[in-house]
């Protein structure tokens, strides 16, 4: 069903009481209790979950407080309709409803599921939920790069017609600059988002780690960038529902938090950086001897 289109599953990472910057630090419980796995807690910002569509949750939660932080985690599947689950309040964003799937807390009291229902391996839940964000991540930045493209045709259709002080807006230098940077921006992040996409089919995720998180920084303060200009030049236009150009801000904002916020990312990438250019000195001083 899941493959098909049929139905939907989603995963539940984040809860309200711990920076999900860390997710090593989450403190949901999954306690093996025989052949079954006990939950219990509150997770936040499950996208998905209250479709009708539905039928299964992911959630990563802790089966061993005491070991090494990156094997605390599990990933348990949950199927919806399991008694104990309930659905909390529905997030909105910024006035928005956001996602037509909706973002909505869970609660679990005493949700019971076999033990079979583990994905993986117990305490390997931390190396799963990576891999699958690190394909999501790159969607998100596809997102980013699409959002900046309706930008851009709805700022060139608007400025080609709007008439301000006798002539279109598309006849002032300002406006013409603001397309000029914006196509140059566009096409500068589109083209990492493809270099990123061509590596992670040549050699896997985890070598397009760096990648990856650069796409996730760049894509959405690109679109914000560009969108921005989109709705400054329509002025009252911009910031209401006559346009798409204030819904579309909000989500690439949003985007800027969502797996892994920027700062997290660029940590990732700076770190990343140290080890190659540590690696290069190390191989030139080698060669030279």
């Amino acid at each position: 069903g899941v493959l098909s289109g049929e139905k939907r599953s989603c995963i539940s990472i984040t809860e309200r009481e711990v920076p999900s910057s860390d997710p090593t630090d989450l403190k949901f419980s999954i306690r093996r209790d025989g052949d079954s796995y006990v939950l219990n807690g509150h997770k936040s910002w499950a996208t998905g979950a209250i479709t009708e569509e539905c039928d299964a949750i992911m959630v990563l939660g802790c089966t061993d407080p005491a070991a090494e932080r990156h094997k605390r985690h599990s990933l348990v599947l949950i199927p919806r309709d399991t008694p104990g689950l309930t659905i909390g309040r529905i997030e909105s964003i910024y006035g928005y409803d956001h996602a037509p799937w909706g973002h909505v807390d869970l609660h679990f009291d005493n949700v019971r599921v076999p033990a079979s229902y583990l994905l993986g391996e117990e305490g390997g839940g931390f190396s799963l939920m990576q891999a699958t964000l690190g394909y999501g991540r790159i969607q998100l930045a596809m997102n980013g790069v699409g959002a900046a493209e309706r930008a851009m045709s709805e700022l060139c259709a608007w400025a080609e017609t709007r008439i301000i002080g006798g002539k279109p807006l598309i006849d002032r230098g300002v406006v013409t600059n603001a397309i000029a940077v914006s196509r140059m921006e566009i096409d500068q992040v589109r083209a990492l988002v493809m270099y990123t996409a061509e590596l992670i089919d040549r050699e896997g995720v985890k070598a397009a780690k760096s990648e990856i998180a650069q796409c996730k920084v760049v894509a959405p303060n690109m679109a914000l960038g560009v969108l921005d200009r989109a709705i400054q030049f329509h002025g009252g236009a911009g910031i209401s529902y006559d346009t798409p150009l204030a819904e579309l801000w909000v989500y690439q904002r949003c985007t800027r938090i969502g797996e892994g916020a920027d700062e997290v990312h660029r940590d990732l990438i700076a770190r990343i950086e140290i080890a190659n250019q540590k690696a290069k000195r190390a191989a030139r001083l080698e060669a030279a001897q």
